[in-house]
């Protein structure tokens, strides 16, 4: 047991996680994106554990060491010899859950940073990955929020293996998120078990075409390289609206349009300079004709993973919520 990892370096931990978008049409379970919209977990040793809840969106999580924060925050204690039984955690997300922006994972990620920072971080960036793969099972969600900016992932079920670079400065992204849940195994179970060698080359040609791309600053390949024949037509009859969203929001606007993670979001993409208002109401509108009520707002790639602040038992905002100890980054404007 390092010396390091025996007493807590802090009283109480606080770290903001972004949101992530996955798969970004061609690159299923590979390509991730970290966004503007964040989690919170908050941790500190204590006499007994408690779960104390924050905002809206977490609906049905335990309050009890059965708590995914509580048990992942275990795991990093076990691996780096460190004793801390019991912990006080607080958790809030402005990440709803099951819709596609990558909660889980940031939770994932908000534990492990937060547990491993609480004993003076004996663990690497890479251990972290690591872990937070093997929980989630997808590199590309847990990357993103873990390095921000867009990530190439790979995980060949031991190890994971990312290459994190920042998008093009003048990318915007619309977010399209209906007011209904989508989990993640039903959107997986509705998949085929092999594809045609076609459709496999086509895949791994967009996939390609894309991350260099984004790598390269090229909105104007955006387009053609978006495109998909591997998950996005067969999760397209769970999503009403989806399917006219992705193919005509270049005709609005866009620089194209794909389904956030498993869905239901639909992630639409942008120039800064692009008609914002226009897309907004394309976008919203297609959906509502569809039957499909949604909340439509523009994000900016966030492109610091998370955020960290260490609490010592005197500081006069000790005892403030997690948000408040550590605010949301304040963007002025995200709106083409």
């Amino acid at each position: 047991m390092t010396e390091k990892a025996t007493r807590p370096a802090a009283d109480r931990v606080v770290v903001r996680v972004p949101a992530s978008t996955a798969n970004l049409g061609p690159g299923f379970d590979s390509l991730g994106m970290a966004l503007s919209r964040y989690a919170w977990v908050d941790l500190a040793p204590a006499d007994r554990t408690t779960v104390t809840l924050y905002g809206d969106n977490l609906a049905g999580v335990a309050r009890d060491k059965t708590n995914l924060i509580y048990e992942v925050a275990q795991s990093v204690f076990a691996r780096a010899g460190a004793d801390v039984p019991e912990l006080a955690i607080g958790i809030r997300s402005d990440i709803p859950l099951t819709r596609g922006l990558g909660s889980s994972a940031s939770a994932i990620v908000g534990a492990l940073v937060a547990a491993n920072a609480l004993i003076g971080s004996p663990l690497t960036d890479d251990d972290l990955f690591q872990m937070a793969t093997a929980l989630e099972r997808h590199p590309d969600n847990v990357g993103a929020s873990l390095f921000g900016g867009v990530v190439a992932a790979a995980w060949d079920g031991e190890r994971a293996e990312a290459v994190r670079f920042d998008p093009p400065s003048e990318l915007r992204v619309l977010v399209a998120i209906p007011d209904f849940e989508l989990s993640t195994k039903s959107a997986r179970g509705i998949l085929p078990q092999s594809v045609s060698m076609p459709d496999a080359v086509f895949n791994v040609a967009h996939s390609s075409l894309l991350t260099a791309a984004l790598a390269k600053g090229r909105l104007d390949a955006l387009r053609h390289a978006l495109r998909d024949k591997l998950h996005q037509p067969f999760r397209a009859p769970l999503i009403p609206g989806m399917e006219r969203v992705l193919r005509e929001a270049a005709d609005h606007g866009a620089l194209g349009a794909v389904l956030s993670g498993a869905g239901p979001t639909l992630l639409v993409l942008a120039d800064a300079r692009a008609d914002g208002a226009r897309l907004e109401s394309f976008v919203h509108g297609a959906l509502a004709e569809a039957g499909v009520q949604s909340e439509v707002r523009w994000l900016e790639p966030d492109l610091s993973g998370p955020a960290i602040r260490m609490l010592r038992a005197g500081d006069a905002d000790f005892g403030a919520e997690p948000q408040s100890a550590l605010p949301a980054p304040y963007i002025a404007e995200v709106r083409p």
